[in-house]
């Protein structure tokens, strides 16, 4: 069983599609937040994550960070581990 993985996204965001699409590339299911225009959604992302930017993603509620970190967490291998999580 793949772990829980949840992204919060604005639609346009170039840096939401390239998030969205390693995690596509990689085969696993996401639950996506498309937050566009919502302060009060934004707020309790924020609240949440610690961080107002977009994306933010979490694999079983443990905050990853954004796409600059999902895409560190590949590149060092640890993102198949978390991925691959039973």
């Amino acid at each position: 069983m793949q772990p829980k993985i949840e992204i919060y996204t604005w639609s346009r965001s170039p840096f939401c599609i390239r998030a969205k699409s390693l995690l596509d590339r990689k085969g696993v299911e996401y639950s996506e937040y498309c937050i566009d225009g919502d302060e009060a959604a934004r707020s309790k992302m924020a609240e949440r994550a610690g961080k107002r930017s977009l994306p933010q993603i979490f694999v079983d509620n443990k905050h990853i960070g954004g796409c600059d970190d999902l895409h560190a967490l590949d590149r060092t291998g640890e993102l198949d581990s978390l991925l691959a999580k039973a």
